[in-house]
């Protein structure tokens, strides 16, 4: 098979699909190793690159997607007129920080960092695509476990959970004492 033709099958089903496709599956779909995929798909970036073209693919842990470039989001919003922007809120960016950070996480365990009640945060992550049920914890109760998903990688610009930045001891003492400082104050009111 020549290289233009597989380009294309791959363009096809990564648009066809509108969600990620892991490369194993295309690499099998092909009929090639993993390897020789990633060396198309590098091709394939750098062309759209080069061209300018409107599409991109991006990479999201070992899974690939076909999606508009960001500075095409303006535009977008021009036809589209009710774009999938949410607002994260200082609330539910906390909440979702914590599980990213942590996961897989219960409820109980973000609101014993939190300090105070998160079903509401938990609920608008989940709607908005950005955290999921990942199971049950096998203790008394069966809690529901959270993570994060593949529309939290894309809307942070990340490949997977290692990219996060690191926090250094300074920072989580500094955190710790905001979050006392806040609940004292709370407690206060």
């Amino acid at each position: 098979m020549k290289l233009k033709e597989q380009e294309a099958i791959i363009e096809g089903i990564l648009f066809a699909m509108g969600e990620s496709v892991e490369i194993s599956r295309l690499a099998e779909v092909l009929e090639i190793s993993q390897a020789e995929l990633r060396d198309i798909l590098q091709g394939m970036i750098k062309q759209y690159s080069e061209e300018n073209r409107g599409i991109q693919i991006i990479e999201i842990e070992n899974a690939v997607q076909m999606c508009t470039k960001k500075e095409l989001y303006e535009y977008l919003i021009k036809i589209a007129k009710q774009p999938k922007h949410h607002v994260l809120t200082d609330v539910l960016l906390e909440t979702l920080s914590i599980i990213a950070y942590k996961q897989p996480i219960t409820r109980l365990e973000i609101e014993k960092i939190r300090g105070v009640s998160c079903a509401h945060a938990i609920n608008k992550l989940l709607e908005y695509n950005l955290i999921c049920e990942l199971g049950r914890l096998d203790a008394p109760g069966r809690p529901l476990l959270f993570g994060t998903t593949e529309a939290f990688l894309r809307n942070f610009g990340i490949q997977s959970i290692e990219e996060l930045p690191v926090l250094n001891q300074d920072q989580l003492e500094e955190f710790k004492q905001q979050a006392e400082e806040e609940m004292n104050l709370k407690l206060n009111v």
